[in-house]
């Protein structure tokens, strides 16, 4: 069988929240589902009827949805296996839903030629990933091949997910800020990411997931407010960043504010009313989490965004995105440094804001805020520009990389570059 190269590469992006996936002939957009896996009760009488119950003992993919059980037992059978980027080494039950993830994936586009020599993958993860992540990894896919008794991938390549939004921006030299689900890496580039630099900030959209929730019990939705994927949709929907925060809670009253939602499908309205207001605090909290107005929220007992470690250093969880950025900059060159805040690349669903045209003079889209921030700080004539496909850039840099690497460039442990042939 003979199959044009597009084909043959096949990239994975593991996101905290979602598995974007496919070969490169898809063109710009990828296949996606969510980055989760729920293990169902197996004591289940219809389970057991229709022959399922030892099968289904993890269900992963668009089938998920159709398995999930009381709100109550979200939390104990869903597994999000990349909420922070990194899963434990000894997290079996997380390495087994990125195990299945991966086998949905690849037999989706799997030719049932057997002739077909088997996909070249190119995954990526966190730039915060240990090495132990890229063996289990490599691991998972050798496995695959031998329970599915044939060979589904021939060779894998991992790379940092920042160096695959520059290699999708073609981007040289650059500080790209990749914000998913559950974590921010501010990454300076240039022509390889300068680790030493690299932050990676415990903060992304499941942060601004639970002050959504927060919101919502105070406005009465406290039930409503444990279901994730709903919080997540309201946020999305509702949710903005706010030019001035300050401005914002002296028009707090403004009638343009209100927020009615209603849930696709179904009869809930959530209706914030008077709290209206709020549903800027959600954009405002990646951007600075540590803003007075989130102390009160802080001393009832919601979770700060944690801590980050490295060198000595602790980059306080609140710390404004700003001064993150500034901090990272900060520990490259001088003499680069002009250029890698001349080119601020924004990628990842978080940075994905909507701007209500009938607010436009308070709420702003992400690149605006951040210019503002920086320039508050001294930081004049910073270029920030937000990718084309936000959600979707880290696996375009995937395929990408994957068409252009030699066959001949094996995987070398010491620059994490290469195929590994299986």
């Amino acid at each position: 069988m003979t199959v044009p190269k597009e084909f043959e590469v096949f990239g994975e992006d593991y996101g905290t929240s979602d598995y974007k996936f496919g070969p490169a002939t898809l063109g710009n957009t990828p296949d996606i589902v969510e980055n989760r896996g729920y293990f169902p009760d197996t004591r289940s009488l219809l389970l057991r009827m229709y022959g399922e119950g030892e099968r289904k003992v993890l269900v992963v993919g668009p089938e998920v949805a159709t398995f999930v059980e009381a709100r109550r037992d979200l939390a104990e059978r869903m597994v999000y296996p990349m909420r922070n980027g990194v899963i434990e080494y000894d997290d079996d039950r997380s390495w087994i839903v990125v195990k299945e993830i991966t086998r949905y994936g690849l037999l989706k586009y799997l030719p049932r030629d057997e002739a077909f020599g088997g996909f070249k993958c190119v995954a990526a993860l966190s730039a915060a990933a240990p090495k132990y992540m890229y063996e289990r990894l490599f691991e998972i896919h050798r496995e695959i091949n031998e329970e599915e008794g044939r060979k589904v991938v021939k060779a894998l390549t991992i790379i940092p997910q920042p160096l695959a939004v520059a290699i999708a921006q073609k981007a040289v030299t650059c500080t790209v800020i990749e914000a998913g689900h559950g974590n921010t890496q501010i990454a300076p580039i240039s022509r390889g990411v300068i680790f030493s630099a690299l932050i990676t900030l415990n903060r992304g959209g499941s942060d601004c997931d639970q002050i959504t929730a927060e919101i919502l019990k105070d406005s009465g939705y406290s039930d409503l407010a444990r279901e994730q994927k709903l919080v997540k949709i309201f946020k999305e929907t509702v949710g903005l960043i706010p030019r001035s925060l300050e401005k914002i809670m002296n028009m707090r009253d403004d009638p343009r504010f209100r927020a009615v939602f209603r849930i696709p499908n179904t009869k809930i309205i959530i209706d914030l009313d008077k709290n209206s207001w709020q549903r800027f605090l959600i954009g405002e909290f990646f951007f600075n989490p540590g803003h007075e107005i989130f102390q009160s929220y802080y001393r009832r007992g919601f979770h700060k965004p944690s801590d980050t470690f490295m060198e000595g250093k602790v980059i306080l969880g609140t710390e404004s995105l700003a001064d993150v950025i500034i901090e990272s900059v900060s520990r490259c060159s001088f003499e680069i440094q002009p250029h890698l805040y001349r080119n601020i690349i924004l990628s990842g669903g978080n940075f994905a804001w909507r701007v209500p045209e009938n607010l436009s003079d308070v709420a702003v889209d992400a690149p605006t805020k951040l210019a503002l921030m920086l320039e508050s700080r001294g930081i004049s004539g910073a270029s920030i520009t937000l990718t084309k496909n936000p959600v979707y850039n880290v696996w375009q840099g995937c395929v990408t990389y994957g068409l252009y690497i030699p066959e001949d460039y094996t995987w070398d442990w010491e620059s994490r570059e290469g195929w590994l042939y299986l």
